[in-house]
């Protein structure tokens, strides 16, 4: 499916993530602007001690605000990948709406749990859960965030493709993704494949 200029992309952000600059977020969401696309990335509130509540009537205001013309694209990194399926889970008003969802290095509940500050978001159980639309995966190979792997944990209990990327670790600054051509590509058209950043 090749993405056309009235598509609209929610870009949602992780745990201890203020936006900056570099991050492959804020690249894609400049490269999708001067495509002419309507693109919102929101600062979510309390970044560094986020409450799920909270997030989860972000997502949903969010939702409400996108465009009811064109595609609309949802990209979930981190803590933000979860607070997806949580919010499937509570049946959140207007996931239905969305024609495709891209969840990027989701972290395991193993590893959520350890941190106060976002031990909420451990997800709910995968297995149980039915995506409102298509659905992809994309992770590293080497994800601190997830060591048992996130097609174990996430994309063969959800029943979701998924694509994991040698040496890729959690997809952020540190693991050197800045700038990033293959999520471009597949906001561009959602039958691009991932590969890992040059």
């Amino acid at each position: 499916m090749t993405s056309t200029s009235s598509s609209s992309f929610l870009i949602l952000h992780g745990w201890q993530n203020h936006r900056p600059e570099g991050h492959w977020q804020h690249w894609l969401a400049d490269r999708l602007g001067e495509r002419g696309h309507h693109v919102v990335y929101p600062q979510l509130p309390d970044p560094d001690e986020p409450e799920l509540e909270v997030w989860l009537a972000e997502l949903a205001r969010h939702l409400r605000a996108l465009p009811a013309e064109g595609e609309r694209v949802v990209l979930a990194h981190s803590a933000s990948a979860v607070l997806w399926l949580h919010a499937v889970a509570r049946g959140v008003p207007g996931l239905g709406d969305v024609d495709r969802v891209l969840l990027v290095a989701p972290p395991s509940g193993s590893v959520l749990a350890r941190y106060p500050e976002i031990a909420a978001f451990t997800p709910p159980p995968p297995a149980g859960l039915t995506l409102p639309g298509p659905t992809r995966l994309v992770a590293g190979d080497d994800d601190p965030y997830c060591p048992e792997g996130a097609r174990t944990v996430f994309a063969d209990p959800l029943g979701i493709p998924a694509e994991i990327l040698p040496g890729a670790a959690h997809l952020d600054l540190d693991a050197g993704y800045g700038s990033w051509p293959a999520v471009l590509e597949w906001c561009l058209d959602g039958d691009s494949r991932f590969s890992p950043r040059p």
